[in-house]
């Protein structure tokens, strides 16, 4: 049998390897080492433990096969074997390591019914807290192996209020036991070999807005539910420099720029239409947009697909900024269902307007959002708008935070607008503003100057007039 050869642990990981509570939480912020923390107790207990059953859960099983698989093939590489049809290691000695994941209640069925010593959550908060319980009655079992749930966690997702309360708050409700719960909080700069290996990670959460800092830098677990976009910024006052807004006067898009379309579907709800172009430097800019919503907030004007796309075909053979352009578009996936009769997409294809799938997971998109609003230090966006796109100027400050999953965004309010923005962020992927930290003094004058003078891209100087 080939040696297991483990590294030593970081201090935080160190403790969760040696806690025995009935319910172990681990975690707080991005980047602690939960993923190698997990994968290292699993492996520790098949083997001390002979005949013992482990599962391992995440949301999915992709992030199971790169996060916990992958990794595992090599470690236990002439230890445990690996078996593909039933998705688990298992050992000489009897141990077997399962693993499984949970995306919606029909995956619960997977679950009857089985008996488990040991389960691990994996990224537990992106699980429902309904979820949690049924997954955790697994835990059972006449012998004489630990019976244990672990848990790694951020602040953030379904089940925050749950773990908040539990671990943090330690507001314990029913047959909840306080002795039977431990948290170990771990931080970004807990995990050493992340700081050896990767240094930038921790500007890049430091270039988050405020609240997501908090939650996944800090692992702040006390977020509060405030307006999703803060970064948006219309102020007059900042008007004739053109920084520090998002809002711009519309300016001659210059005949190279490309021009896209971004498209939301709706019937009672409103559908939402942006046209963009983006500059030789990538900056994006909202330069005009159809939104179908009565003079009630958040009511859609009934207009059927076709009407729909008629109207865009009409403003985009007339309108000077978007005639005799290509235009390519990109749009929620769901308008390809057919399963009712004739897609959407069917339907727009009928006016020869064309769209690609859009990638629409959403907390992804929120950051990809989130990026381009984002100021630099000299206040410049990556994201613009034409003063004149009122639905997008009037719905993007009012959305708010989901209560439930504060990664999230309210989908009860008008996030129309929001959606078909996050679509063309998407299609379009950046990373963050990473503030560059510039020395208190400059050891050579002429470098001072050098500094002063720097010239600024061809858009710089369209958005400064």
């Amino acid at each position: 049998m080939t040696e297991l050869r483990i590294p030593a642990p970081n201090e935080k990981q160190r403790r969760f390897l040696l806690d025995e509570h009935r319910h172990v939480a681990y975690g707080g912020a991005r980047g602690g080492g939960k993923s190698w923390a997990v994968r290292t107790k699993a492996k520790l207990l098949a083997l001390q433990w002979p005949g013992i059953k482990i599962l391992i859960v995440r949301r999915t099983y992709p992030e199971l096969i790169k996060n916990h698989v992958e990794f595992l093939r090599g470690e236990l590489h002439g230890i445990a074997r690996y078996n593909e049809t039933a998705k688990e290691f298992r050992f000489p000695n009897g141990s077997v390591i399962d693993f499984g994941y949970c995306d919606a209640d029909r995956d619960l069925d997977r679950y009857q019914g089985a008996e488990y010593d040991v389960i691990f959550l994996d990224e537990a908060g992106q699980l429902k807290d309904e979820w949690i319980r049924k997954i955790n009655a697994c835990v059972r079992g006449v012998n004489d192996f630990p019976k244990r749930t672990y848990y790694t966690l951020n602040p953030g997702g379904p089940s925050h209020g749950y773990f908040k309360r539990l671990f943090v708050d330690r507001r314990f409700e029913g047959n909840e036991r306080p002795e039977d719960y431990s948290f170990i909080q771990a931080k970004v700069k807990d995990n050493v070999a992340l700081m050896q290996t990767q240094p930038e990670y921790v500007a890049q959460l430091e270039a988050l807005p405020y609240r997501l800092r908090r939650m996944w830098l800090d692992g702040d677990w006390d977020v509060y539910i405030g307006q999703f976009f803060e970064e948006f910024k219309d102020d007059p006052d900042h008007y004739e420099d053109r920084r520090w807004t998002h809002v711009i006067d519309p300016f001659d898009i210059p005949t190279d720029w490309p021009v896209y379309r971004s498209y939301d579907f709706g019937y009672a709800k409103p559908f939402s239409v942006g046209w963009w172009t983006v500059s030789y430097d990538g900056t994006i800019y909202r330069i005009l947009e159809l939104y179908g919503c009565t003079k009630e907030p958040n009511e859609g004007l009934l207009w059927t697909p076709d009407k729909q796309f008629a109207k865009i075909k009409e403003i985009e053979e007339t309108h000077p900024w978007l005639m005799g352009r290509e235009i390519r578009g990109v749009a929620d996936p769901a308008i390809w269902d057919a399963s009712r009769g004739e897609s959407i997409y069917e339907t727009a294809l009928k006016y020869r307007i064309y769209f690609q799938k859009g990638d629409n997971r959403r907390i992804p998109g929120w950051m990809q959002v989130h990026y381009r609003m984002a100021f630099d230090e000299e206040g410049y966006a990556r994201m613009y708008v034409f003063r004149g796109c009122n639905a997008f100027i009037r719905t993007m400050p009012l959305l708010m935070y989901n209560e439930h999953m504060p990664e999230d965004l309210d989908t009860s309010m008008e996030d129309h607008v929001a959606d078909e923005v996050r679509y063309f962020c998407m299609s379009r992927p950046i990373r963050p503003n990473v503030p560059v930290k510039q020395p208190a003094i400059l050891a050579d004058p002429l470098e001072q100057y050098a500094g002063s003078m720097r010239k600024y891209t061809d858009a710089r100087r369209i958005r400064n007039g």
